[in-house]
């Protein structure tokens, strides 16, 4: 049991004022003395406003954004096969609202502040309905997608669908802003053995609750306020810095730009024989199951993305004090797990680094996430997630799905998962029959066939690290040997002769020569034939050259996708020069620097565009038009060029510092 004088220092703390706070706080902290080894204490008052938590404000936010979405919703559905007692169902549920005051809470706004207020009593209705096994899944799925109203209530939402007289489904939803994760495992579990008493008419006795999750709402902010926001927060800007890149993913579909949330999900078994190397290398190397798994995740986003700084988000629980473990309420939290991956690397080397940030993260996650995303503050998009767009969650020895009652078999319902928060989640779990993993992605960006082949990807790293924790990362196979033969040896016509000495340009040429009225570009309405495009390159290649352009000359393409992005390509490899491209849609800072960089003194653009470019002393413009260059000669030009010539300088993302020119 807690003790009455830590309860009594706890609650004197929490009511001083924030400077008296402040100075206590450090007295703490100076004797080597944490506040978070101390008991959370209620000092409410009646009629007090009762603030959110941190997470809670950021979801409000979220449902003010999307109220229709479902991506922030908490369900739960399990089949019972016997006999039904509804009262006692209902009864249980009725306990289980009196005993959580979150099942009973709404948020208000009033004048821009946000509170939770909590009811005296709640009623949670059961609803009933029938449905045949043929469109139970479909019915579980669209009563999960059922919006809430926050400011309205109630959070919770119970339904019970009958297939037969003995068989039902009982649908829990609740709003994350009042639940998580371990919050349905308390919910069902207070709920099975509440239910177990009341159907044989028995008392039911649940250890009483020390507290409320109004009063960690107010004991997490006035402990934050007092310097331990300040104490972990530098931690997190000291390892995430201030540039915080977007994971560069291959994507099957352009990013819209707002987020749906739209999802589907991939699953797949480990085998056992993986599963005993994999429990065999953790205890070798001195690191967890989760740590193992997370390393060989940030190992495939390397691979796939090419980046080094990878960054995952990891949930944890958040419930490392006693008051906590059996509320219901929103404590969940959200860290960001950084690798900074060099393909050298071997995989033990990969685990260690792991290990060390994981700990490192764990000493301190108190940090609401919240509060690092408005420290940090990363480029703010509706299309991504701040600070990490992938997520990987690893759950251990999770309970058995089937439970006996009175009267009652009861099974956890699997539905389909239709809702994605992230990119891509990861969620592996373990549990006595072995290790399961899933993958669910937005089907925004991804086609379910991408998604399978990236779990294949995975496990296969996953198989060939664990089979050689030596060997250099870049060097481990993403594919397996008969997907590797069939991209290169089937997709590539390798045994075809390419003609040598010839260049992209001239191989255009002999087709004008030959099929001069073919079509050679279609943009929308514009069409030119082969013999037109050629005509308008020539005339400005002519230019170019009149400007001085020629072998290994950089010449700056700043155009929009148009006929004229082409002909301008064209017309500096017909000059014999290389070309820039720089996107008009760029920031003007990197455009800048692009120009500054690469030193080009020729710029190719379109009038619409010259404004808005930085263009630099020095740099001459031409701005490109069918009649611009109508005077200059329509004949090839006759430029000797080499293999060993540029043909263009590409920058990089510069995701991992200043953009580098790469010339080709």
């Amino acid at each position: 049991m807690l003790s009455n004088p830590n309860i009594d220092l706890v609650s004197r703390f929490l009511r001083l004022p924030l400077e008296q706070r402040q100075q206590f706080y450090q007295r703490l902290q100076s004797c080597g003395m944490s506040f978070a080894q101390l008991p959370i204490a209620s000092i409410r008052e009646d009629g007090q406003a009762l603030p959110l938590s941190y997470a809670q404000e950021r979801q409000w936010f979220l449902w003010q954004l999307d109220p229709e979405s479902a991506a922030y919703h908490v369900p739960g559905a399990l089949r019972l096969s016997g006999r039904l007692d509804k009262a006692a169902l209902q009864r249980s549920f009725d306990t289980l609202v009196a005993r959580h005051e979150s099942l009973r809470t709404r948020l208000d706004l009033q004048e821009e502040q946000r509170s939770q207020h909590v009811l005296a009593h709640g009623v949670i209705e059961i609803a009933e309905s029938a449905v045949d096994e043929a469109r139970l899944k479909a019915r579980v799925e669209a009563e999960i997608a059922r919006p809430f109203d926050l400011q309205q209530g109630p959070l919770l939402r119970v339904s019970l669908m009958a297939l037969s007289e003995e068989e039902h489904v009982l649908v829990l939803v609740q709003h994350h802003i009042v639940s998580d994760g371990w919050s349905m495992g308390v919910m069902v579990q207070e709920l099975m053995q509440l239910y177990s008493a009341y159907s044989q008419d028995q008392a039911c006795t649940l250890a009483p609750l020390p507290i409320q999750y109004a009063d960690y709402a107010l004991w997490q902010r006035r402990w934050m306020e007092a310097g331990e926001k300040t104490r972990q927060l530098a931690y997190w800007q000291a390892l995430l810095g201030g540039t915080q890149p977007v994971l560069a993913l291959p994507l099957d579909h352009p990013r819209p730009a707002q987020q749906r949330f739209l999802g589907a999900r991939q699953d797949i078994a480990l085998e056992p024989a993986l599963v005993a190397q994999l429990k065999a290398l953790a205890q070798r190397e001195g690191v967890t199951l989760f740590m193992l798994l997370l390393a060989s995740f940030q190992l495939f986003l390397y691979r796939y993305s090419g980046q080094q700084d990878i960054r995952v988000g990891v949930p944890i629980a958040n419930r490392n004090r006693v008051e906590t473990e059996s509320l219901i309420g929103f404590f969940v939290n959200t860290q960001v797990l950084k690798a900074d991956i060099d393909g050298q690397m071997s995989f033990a080397e990969l685990l260690q680094h792991t290990k060390q940030r994981a700990l490192q993260a764990q000493a301190h996650q108190d940090l609401p996430f919240e509060h690092l995303v408005e420290a940090l503050q990363p480029e703010r998009s509706l299309s991504h997630n701040p600070l990490f767009q992938v997520m990987f969650n690893h759950q251990a020895k999770a309970q058995t799905p089937v439970q006996q009652l009175p009267g009652l078999r009861v099974a956890n319902l699997e539905w389909e998962t239709r809702t994605a928060q992230f990119d891509l989640s990861l969620d592996t779990q373990e549990t006595l029959d072995g290790v399961w993993a899933s993958l669910t992605y937005a089907t925004d960006l991804f086609d379910a066939a991408t998604a399978a082949r990236m779990t294949r990807h995975w496990l296969g790293l996953l198989q060939a690290a664990v089979a050689d924790t030596a060997r250099p990362l870049q060097d481990l196979p993403v594919l397996a040997s008969e997907e590797r033969r069939h991209m290169v040896e089937q997709w590539n016509a390798t045994l075809r002769d390419y003609p040598q000495g010839r260049w992209v340009h001239q191989l255009i040429e002999e087709q004008v020569q030959a099929q001069p009225h073919a079509p050679a570009l279609v943009f929308g309405n514009q069409r030119l034939d082969y013999a037109d495009l050629n005509r308008r390159a020539n005339r400005l290649a002519h230019r170019l050259i009149e400007a001085g352009v020629g072998p290994d000359v950089l010449v700056g393409l700043a155009v929009e996708r148009s006929v004229d992005m082409v002909v301008g390509l064209l017309a500096v490899l017909k000059a014999g020069g290389a070309y820039v491209p720089l996107d008009p849609e760029y920031p003007r800072e990197r455009l800048a620097y692009m120009l500054d960089d690469s030193g080009v003194k020729l710029l190719l653009t379109q009038a619409p565009l010259l404004a808005q470019l930085p263009v630099p002393p020095g740099v001459e413009t031409l701005v490109l038009g069918e009649s611009t260059f109508a005077g200059y000669s329509e004949q090839n030009p006759d430029v000797a060029v080499d293999g060993e010539n540029l043909a263009y300088v590409i920058y990089t993302s510069g995701s991992t510092g200043m953009p580098k020119g790469v010339a080709v």
